[in-house]
């Protein structure tokens, strides 16, 4: 893990590389209603399959949402992290994308549309859309989904924990957290509302386990974190505990609101990333305001949903729309 953070700290500051994303990241070809007449009950379609979902299995609303973030940060919003490969090489087989969750119901909302508009509807503005609805469907912000993606057809393992590009790590950061949203065009207020997207979805132990037992390699404890929280997650976590998992947001993980970053204020944030915005003063003073009277947490959240999910897009001729999201035409 420490050689991984030096790389990290190291290769980042290749400036070629964030020149390169932020070109990448305008979202040209995007536009809300973009399937009007091709598959005009296109969003109807993926609400209403998300709408049953959501009714027996509220705990995916969390791992779906992240879906789409696991897959804008990596080669764009194109849909490459639902890759199958029958050597287990594409995307979701990488390190951090193990734990992800409810690729089956990509799946059935594509199923869906194949039904009803065949070929038309791609599996990365499934992605977009359904990061929405269940952000709603647990009570938390609409916004209009812009689409208009095609499908990439690349998809590799290293991509997700390459030092430079992959997806920050969970023990990130202030620093290496704004230069990784920085690469993808996002700025310092993006990250800070995207982290309330930890609002929903639960990390297993293995994610914060360092914090609990081992902060420093002396057997110590994370002094940034409360030690209360610390005493309840160890009756919880056990050392090299593999299986079990936490709520991201004890209390009301299933439900999109502003507690996440009440907890974070109060030095319970569960991954060192979340309480890495206690030491930003931008990042911390919008968490301060996110819980505030006249919070503009919900639509600040829908704003940057928007420009996450225009980073890297492919659109017009590029890529392809995929049959079946698992694999490409």
């Amino acid at each position: 893990m420490a050689s991984y953070k030096n790389s990290f700290g190291v290769f980042v500051l290749q400036l070629m590389v964030l020149a390169l994303f932020s070109i990448q990241s305008q979202g040209h070809g995007l536009k809300v209603g973009f399937y009007e007449k091709s598959c005009p009950h296109a969003e109807y379609i993926v609400s209403n399959v998300m709408k049953e979902v959501m009714a027996v299995a509220p705990s995916l609303s969390g791992p779906l949402l992240r879906m789409h973030f696991h897959d804008c940060f990596i080669r764009g919003c194109d849909g490459s992290v639902l890759l199958d490969s029958p050597t287990n090489q594409s995307e979701k087989f990488s390190p951090p994308n193990l734990h992800l969750r409810g690729f089956n119901i990509i799946d059935k909302v594509k199923l869906a549309l194949e039904h009803a508009c065949p070929g038309v509807v791609s599996c990365a503005d499934i992605l977009a859309l359904v990061a929405r609805d269940v952000t709603v469907a647990t009570k938390g912000p609409y916004w209009e989904v812009e689409t208009g993606r095609r499908d990439g057809m690349v998809s590799l393992s290293n991509d997700p924990i390459n030092p430079v590009t992959g997806l920050p790590p969970f023990f990130a950061n202030i620093t290496m957290l704004k230069q990784s949203f920085a690469l993808r065009g996002l700025s310092t207020k993006d990250l800070v509302v995207l982290s309330g997207g930890h609002t929903i979805g639960v990390s297993h132990c293995t994610s914060f386990e360092n914090r609990l037992y081992n902060f420093t390699g002396r057997g110590d404890t994370d002094p940034s974190m409360d030690k209360n929280y610390i005493a309840r997650l160890k009756l919880k976590c056990k050392p090299r505990d593999q299986t079990t998992i936490a709520e991201l947001d004890p209390g009301s993980f299933k439900t999109f609101d502003d507690s996440y970053f009440r907890l974070v204020n109060k030095r319970r944030g569960l991954l060192e990333s979340d309480a890495a915005l206690l030491n930003d003063p931008e990042t911390r003073a919008y968490m301060v305001q996110a819980t505030s009277h006249g919070s503009t947490f919900f639509e600040d959240f829908g704003v940057s949903m928007v420009k996450m999910a225009r980073i890297g897009v492919l659109t017009g001729s590029q890529g392809e729309v995929r049959k079946v999201c698992t694999k490409t035409n």
